[in-house]
């Protein structure tokens, strides 16, 4: 049972969902059965760029990783906004003011830091219920609450007469189309994103993304070792606490470890190179927050 990351370069037009369905139909052609499979954070169709998948023991983290913050490269139109607030949808709203690319870079400040923005309409987000991108596809008014959003860094990377490229590395639940609306709006215009990349999300770059093509040589032979990345490489932002062969059994057990030295704060527990578990420590004492069923674990 392969355990681990699979990070995909996501291609247009591909869902999320039909990714995770791609790989667990390689792994399964392949000859691995059946195998846990989830990603760690969804992409639109229309987006491009780096999904992590994780595989068995590692999808414990995919929630992890749906809070990490991300790292996109997008494309702002300006003079149209749309329905959708990128090129799927209807053309809803008409400007005739361009900004120069001077007046963009001298705007994104106001956007950098915590700031409030209203989700798009066309989202996954919840109303009663029911998916608001449901609703408005039927016609109804949805009206989405304001949410805290954080935005790290906010870049301007190229522009022209009627389009800017920007750089934004944000947090856990940024809408970039709706990023893209209010930059737009606030420079007296309207606009829509006509291109959105994912350069990174959590530890995960595109340096270490294979292709769709790449992801369907392993249906037809190629070896998953090239491709998996171990289940500790979504745990790179955080330090590792080593234990010996009788800590590692306690905490397999779920008991606590006492008398540590480390400052407070979240560890992966490792015995050698294998994952353990997850641990929160505070004032000496660590407690496990997930387990990791991996083998080779001393029992």
């Amino acid at each position: 049972m392969p355990h681990g990351w699979i990070i995909l370069d996501k291609p247009l037009e591909l869902g999320s969902t039909q990714a995770v369905a791609a790989v667990k139909r390689n792994l399964r052609q392949a000859g691995y059965g059946k195998v846990k499979v989830g990603h760690g954070g969804t992409l639109d169709p229309l987006a491009t760029g780096v999904l992590p998948i994780a595989l068995g023991e590692a999808t414990k983290l995919a929630g992890r990783m749906l809070d990490a913050s991300k790292i996109y490269e997008f494309t702002v139109q300006f003079g149209t906004q749309t329905s959708t607030l990128d090129a799927e949808g209807e053309v809803v709203a008409q400007s005739d003011v361009l900004p120069s690319s001077q007046q963009v870079e001298a705007i994104l400040p106001r956007f950098t830091g915590p700031i409030e923005q209203q989700p798009p309409a066309f989202s996954a987000l919840k109303v009663d219920g029911q998916r608001a991108y449901d609703l408005a596809r039927a016609g109804e008014a949805v009206e989405l609450e304001l949410r805290a959003v954080t935005i790290q860094t906010l870049e301007w990377i190229a522009g022209g007469a009627d389009f800017a490229t920007l750089r934004a590395h944000v947090s856990k639940g940024t809408y970039i189309r709706s990023l893209a609306r209010d930059i737009a709006l606030a420079l007296g215009t309207v606009g829509h994103v006509t291109m959105l990349r994912r350069t990174r999300a959590g530890p995960f770059s595109l340096a270490q993304a294979i292709s769709l093509d790449k992801l369907n040589e392993i249906g037809k032979g190629a070896a998953l070792e090239d491709v998996i990345l171990p289940l500790e490489a979504g745990l790179d932002d955080i330090p590792a606490l080593s234990l010996d062969p009788e800590a590692a059994r306690a905490v397999r057990q779920g008991r606590v470890l006492t008398g540590l030295p480390q400052d407070d704060g979240l560890y992966w527990a490792r015995v050698g190179v294998v994952p353990v578990a997850l641990m929160q420590l505070t004032a000496g004492t660590a407690a496990v927050v997930r387990g990791f069923n991996l083998p080779d674990v001393a029992e």
